[in-house]
C-alpha cells in the first residue's frame, strides 16, 4: 500500500467519489472536499502529499486554492483539473507553484502518471530539506534562486556528496552556475571554514598552468625570483575547484591523477614531495568522452575525477527559473539602479528566449535593461535584439488555434518529437531530457501517434 496522502476538491460528487475511488483502487490514503472552503480546512489541520483539484468552482476556486495551500505548506503538491480553462491558465497555474494541468475529462492513466511524477518531486524536495537541515548549512543552498524539478534533483546530488570527500565532476553548458554549486557543496561540507580556492584553467597560460598548480621554487625557469606556493597548497584542508577542466593538458592530468591517487605532488624544479589534504571538484563545458577518443584527455584521469557527476541543465531546458532569477536580479540591482519592473510584454519576451549564455546571460541582459529603461518600466525596446528578434524559438503556442486538450497535444507533439530527434531516438535519454519517467514517455508517444 502507497504511504501518500490525497485531498481531492471537487464540487461535482459523482466526479469526485470517482476520482477518490480509482485513487484508493491505486493504494493512495484519499480524502475528499466538495469545495476549495472545506479544502482549506482540512489543509491546516492535516498533513497531505498532494491536492488533486478542480478548477472551477463557486467560492475559491482552483487558482486561489493552488496560492492557499502554497502559503500553508510549499511542500505540498497540487495538481489542477479542468475543462473550462485555455492554456494562459495552464501557464499561469504552473507559473504560481502548480505541478501539473490535466484537462477534462480526464484520462486515468494520465492521471496515474501525472500524479507519480508529482509525488517523486515532492520526496525529493522532502528530502532535499532533511539533507541540508542534517548538514546544518540550509542557507547555502538557499543562495540557488531555482524552482525547478531539474535543479532540485541537482541541489538533492549536492548535498549527499557535501558529506563525504568523493571527487566531483560538474557538466554543463557556459554560464550555468558550475562554480555557484561548487561553492555550494564547500559550503554545506565539513570543510566549510577551510579555503575555497578556484581555478580557471581555461585564463592560463599551459606553460604555467603546472606552475599555478604545483607551485615553483627559485631558479626552476626564467623569471621564477623566488619560491611560490602553488593552488594545491593554499586549498589545503579546504577544496580546490578547477573550472574548464577539459583544456589542461595530458601532462598535467598525470600529475592530478597523482594528487588525487596519493595526496602528495612536487613543486617545480624540486625533488621533494609535499603533502595537501584536498578536496577536488572540476567542472567542463566540454564533452570529455569525445575528448577522450580524441586522444586529447587521459580516461584514467577521467574515471578518477568523475567519481560523482553533477550535471546542471541549460536554463532554456528550466524555463520555470527564469523569473525567479529575473526578479532576484531585480532586488539584487535595485540599490544601485533603483527599482524597476519588467511590462508584460518585456517579461513574456524574456520567457520566451532561449538563452545560449544561461544564467549569466540573463544577468547580464536584466542589468542592462534595467540601466537603458527611462523609468520604472521596463519595456520590449530596453531590451537587446538578440532576446526580442528570436522569439519562434520558445516551443510554445503564439495564438491559440484550437481547444486546450488540442494546443496542450500539439506542443507535447512538438516538444517530445525534437527530444527524441536530438536523443538520436534512444528513449531513456529522451525522457531525462524531457523531465519526465521514461514510462511517461512512452505512454505520451502513444497517446499521440508518436512512433
Amino acid at each position: 500500500m502507497k504511504s501518500h496522502r490525497i485531498l481531492v476538491v471537487e464540487d461535482e460528487e459523482n466526479q469526485r467519489r470517482t476520482l477518490a475511488g480509482f485513487l484508493r483502487k491505486k493504494g493512495y490514503r484519499t480524502e475528499e472536499a466538495p469545495s476549495g472552503e472545506a479544502a482549506l480546512e482540512l489543509v491546516r489541520k492535516h498533513l497531505y502529499d498532494l491536492v488533486l483539484t478542480d478548477q472551477k468552482m463557486g467560492g475559491i476556486g482552483g487558482l486561489e486554492l493552488l496560492r492557499e495551500v502554497k502559503a500553508a505548506n510549499p511542500e505540498i503538491e497540487v495538481v489542477l483539473l479542468t475543462a473550462f480553462g485555455d492554456l494562459r491558465s495552464a501557464v499561469q497555474a504552473v507559473r504560481q507553484g502548480a505541478f501539473d494541468y490535466l484537462a477534462k475529462p480526464v484520462d486515468l492513466e494520465e492521471l496515474e502518471l501525472t500524479l507519480e511524477r508529482a509525488l517523486e518531486r515532492r520526496q525529493l524536495v522532502v528530502e532535499n530539506r532533511m539533507l541540508r537541515e542534517s548538514l546544518g548549512e540550509r542557507q547555502s543552498f538557499e543562495e540557488i534562486i531555482s524552482v525547478s524539478d531539474a535543479m532540485e534533483s541537482v541541489l538533492n546530488m549536492a548535498s549527499r556528496v557535501a558529506r563525504v570527500d568523493s571527487p566531483v565532476l560538474i557538466t554543463g553548458e557556459s554560464g550555468t552556475g558550475k562554480e555557484m554549486v561548487a561553492k555550494t557543496i564547500h559550503q554545506a561540507s565539513v570543510r566549510r571554514d577551510q579555503p575555497f580556492v578556484a581555478v580557471n584553467c581555461a585564463a592560463l597560460n599551459q606553460n604555467l598552468i603546472e606552475s599555478e598548480l604545483f607551485g615553483h621554487e627559485k631558479g626552476a625557469f626564467t623569471g621564477a625570483i623566488r619560491q611560490r606556493q602553488g593552488k594545491l597548497e593554499s586549498a589545503d584542508r579546504g577544496t580546490l575547484f578547477l573550472d574548464e577542466l577539459g583544456e589542461i593538458s595530458p601532462e598535467i592530468q598525470v600529475k592530478l591523477l597523482r594528487f588525487l591517487q596519493e595526496h602528495s605532488f612536487e613543486r617545480v624544479g624540486s625533488d621533494q614531495v609535499q603533502q595537501a589534504d584536498v578536496r577536488l571538484i572540476a567542472a567542463t563545458n566540454r564533452d570529455l568522452e569525445a575528448a577522450i577518443r580524441q586522444g586529447d584527455f587521459r580516461e584514467d584521469f577521467y574515471y578518477r575525477i568523475n567519481v560523482v557527476n553533477i550535471q546542471i541543465p541549460p536554463l532554456r531546458s528550466r524555463r520555470e527559473d527564469i523569473r525567479p532569477l529575473i526578479d532576484f536580479f531585480l532586488q539584487r540591482n535595485r540599490e544601485r539602479l533603483g527599482p524597476k519592473t519588467f511590462s508584460r510584454q518585456a517579461l513574456d519576451s524574456l520567457l520566451r528566449y532561449d538563452f545560449p549564455g544561461n544564467i549569466r546571460e540573463l544577468q547580464n541582459v536584466v542589468e542592462r535593461a534595467m540601466v537603458l529603461a527611462r523609468n520604472e518600466v521596463v519595456d520590449l525596446a530596453d531590451l537587446p535584439p538578440s532576446v526580442t528578434a528570436r522569439q519562434d524559438n520558445f516551443p510554445g503556442v503564439r495564438e491559440i488555434g484550437g481547444s486546450l486538450t488540442e494546443e496542450i497535444e500539439n506542443l507535447e507533439r512538438r516538444m517530445i518529437t525534437a527530444a527524441l530527434e536530438s536523443c538520436d531516438k534512444v528513449q531513456v535519454r529522451a525522457a531525462e531530457k524531457l523531465g519526465i519517467t521514461e514510462r511517461n514517455l512512452r505512454y505520451k508517444m502513444k497517446k499521440l501517434g508518436i512512433k
